[in-house]
């Protein structure tokens, strides 16, 4: 009899498996199941990769480039991130300063890993990206969790923010357009920020852009970089080709900064996953290389998209939301809804509550605020189709009137 007891690392009960993840994946198994689901929990385009990039990836396959290449990606990648940089971001870097990994995720992963010693803080903008503080509790950091009001659009103010910063501060997360809130920072919102971390010159700064590309209304897309040149050299950029190029698949993400940070990172990289594929970096190569056109289309049909779901949430009695200037995401207030009784005769006690609800009762997947840190609210993505977005809605408003 094998009498052997599993003993895992501490580590693995300190975090816990993405929570979009977790419910798009019970969303598909309903869905398996025959019952009809629309998922607004998955943050991911729902357009295709354009017909140049996957045909680049297919010669680069047909071409024999499927062998190993350096750590950091393909010197014609890395020069094309240094143009991409120059001409969107005014911002100037030497091709080792930049670092590719398999998506945006893994760059800022790394970059924790190379700067986070046991019980450094790193200070988390609240909502946040749900993949941050399980990866400051891997790297073994204390996590600072500051958290922006819906008054304030869901955006640090300055005397927040310094308010937050001790002299175990390591460094701060700056995500914009946010996820999950879709708020964006104006250049004068950041240079606000900027006049405080000028301040504290310990305090290093990773800047997660990666739905740069997603930004409406004519509204400006600004980095606290380029904003503020001097934070430059405390600056750690983090970009990619999932959400603007429609290739979340292809997971191929990159990083720009100090050459200590970046040397550091490819060590890490280099006993993890080594290079990214061979094949995804010539694709996302000719992306970066190739027409935009793309983008400012698929940026249209966000924005109209955008439109129609928070118009048809705001009206919902008992409902709020602000309306979002980037990504692809509402971040909606349900705590009216507390305290509310279902048709079984469960009571509404929180956001998890909330999302529960929605997906037995309305066969409509969200994700609950308290896994971006804030509990009382939920989080939509509007990527997907305006008659299916549509239709959720009006799931949503009949399912929310039923509650007494």
């Amino acid at each position: 009899m094998n009498t052997h007891s599993l003993q895992l690392a501490q580590r693995v009960s300190l975090i816990k498996p993405s929570a979009t993840l977790a419910i798009t994946s019970k969303a598909m198994k309903l869905k398996a199941e025959g019952k009809d689901i629309i998922s607004l929990s998955i943050g991911e385009p729902d357009f295709d990769t354009p017909d140049f990039i996957k045909q680049k990836g297919k010669e680069a396959i047909d071409g024999g480039k499927t062998k190993y290449t350096p750590v950091d990606g393909i010197m014609e990648l890395k020069a094309a991130i240094c143009q991409k940089f120059k001409a969107e971001n005014d911002l100037e870097y030497a091709v080792e300063q930049i670092t590719v990994g398999c998506g945006a995720k893994q760059v800022i992963f790394n970059a924790l890993f190379a700067l986070v010693d046991p019980g450094d803080e790193v200070i988390i903008i609240a909502p946040y990206w749900v993949s941050y503080k399980e990866m400051v509790t891997i790297a073994e950091g204390k996590s600072i969790f500051v958290e922006c009001k819906m008054e304030d659009n869901f955006k640090l103010r300055p005397e927040v923010l310094e308010a937050a910063i001790t002299d175990r501060t390591k460094c701060v997360i700056l995500n914009s357009p946010n996820n999950p809130t879709g708020a964006v920072y104006t250049k004068e919102e950041l240079c606000g920020l900027a006049q405080v971390l000028l301040k504290y010159p310990h305090v290093y700064i990773i800047v997660d852009d990666i739905y740069e590309h997603l930004v409406y209304d004519q509204m400006d897309f600004y980095t606290i970089a380029q904003v503020e040149p001097s934070l430059k050299d405390r600056v750690f950029m983090v970009n990619g080709m999932s959400k603007g190029y429609g290739m979340t698949g292809w997971r191929v993400g990159y990083g720009a900064g100090d050459l200590e940070i970046i040397k550091a990172i490819n060590t890490i990289q280099s006993q993890m996953t080594s290079n990214t594929c061979s094949v995804s970096q010539y694709a996302a190569l000719e992306a970066l290389k190739g027409t935009k056109q793309h983008i400012n289309q698929n940026k249209s049909i966000f924005q109209s998209r955008r439109d129609l779901a928070f118009e048809a949430l705001k009206d919902i009695p008992g409902m709020k939301c602000t309306k979002p200037q980037g990504a692809f995401y509402i971040f909606a207030d349900c705590s009216g809804f507390f305290k509310r009784k279902a048709q079984s005769g469960n009571i509404i006690e929180n956001s998890t509550d909330f999302a529960m609800y929605l997906l037995e009762y309305a066969s409509v997947a969200v994700v609950q605020g308290i896994e971006f840190g804030m509990e009382g609210f939920f989080r939509i993505s509007y990527a997907l189709s305006e008659e299916d977005l549509r239709e959720a809605c009006r799931r949503i408003r009949n399912a929310c009137s039923l509650l007494t």
